[in-house]
């Protein structure tokens, strides 16, 4: 058995789809999406940006697109179904669809775009609904980056609260019970931690699905690196 000093603490997060989130199962009567930008996720009664506001719906949130209309201004909404009784008009943009060609393109732009839990959000809704995309292999290096920058920060706000109260159980337990995992726990990321240092670190799913599944692209050569 490794000292205790150098004994890696896995923390064990149960892994559950976006889709699972906010919805008991997809809605039907059209194609189906799924939401990737909230700030523009505001369903209105009429497609028009000054339309009667239903409902704001949330990021990973699926809705059946039933209609395109496109507005005098130029903006293009959705006439979507959310459950069997709610309905409305979406901006085009709040949404991406697995069986649209390009907006696993469009998705991967607001990836690189966002930062911080955001961009592994959005990269956890790539994985999840564009299983068949080209650009999967770059998701999952970025996924697996991004989790690593995650965890270096939460690194730093779990010792910050650890300081300022008193322990009455073992360190590694609260750090490992720190609220903040709580949002990764839900993206079902995974991460380690190492008593030793008082650090978490990624544990590298992505990477490794990256090096067995493409084992040939210029992705998972970088993965290799970031397992080493």
């Amino acid at each position: 058995m490794l000292p205790h000093k150098l004994t890696l603490c896995l923390l064990f997060l149960l892994l559950i789809p976006i889709t699972a989130f906010g919805q008991r199962k997809p809605p039907s009567g059209g194609r189906l999406a799924v939401i990737v930008d909230e700030r523009l996720a505001a369903l209105r009664s009429t497609p028009e940006l000054t339309g009667k506001l239903v409902r704001r719906l949330s990021r990973g949130r699926m809705v059946a697109v039933r209609a395109t209309k496109t507005a005098p201004d130029g903006i293009t909404f959705l006439r979507v179904n959310v459950t069997r009784r709610t309905h409305g008009w979406i901006q085009r943009e709040a949404v991406a669809a697995p069986s649209r060609s390009g907006d696993d393109r469009r998705l991967l732009d607001l990836i690189n775009q966002s930062q911080g839990f955001d961009r592994i959000s959005r990269a956890r809704i790539f994985l999840d609904h564009f299983p068949r995309s080209t650009l999967r292999p770059a998701v999952l290096l970025l996924l697996g980056d991004s989790a690593e920058e995650a965890a270096e920060k939460l690194s730093k706000s779990a010792t910050r609260s650890m300081n300022k109260m008193a322990n009455t159980a073992p360190e590694f337990s609260y750090y490992l019970n720190y609220s903040g995992l709580d949002r990764y726990n839900r993206l079902g990321v995974k991460f380690l931690f190492d008593p030793s240092t008082k650090r978490f670190h990624y544990e590298g799913a992505a990477w490794r699905e990256l090096i067995r599944r493409y084992p040939k692209t210029p992705e998972a050569a970088e993965a290799r690196k970031r397992s080493e």
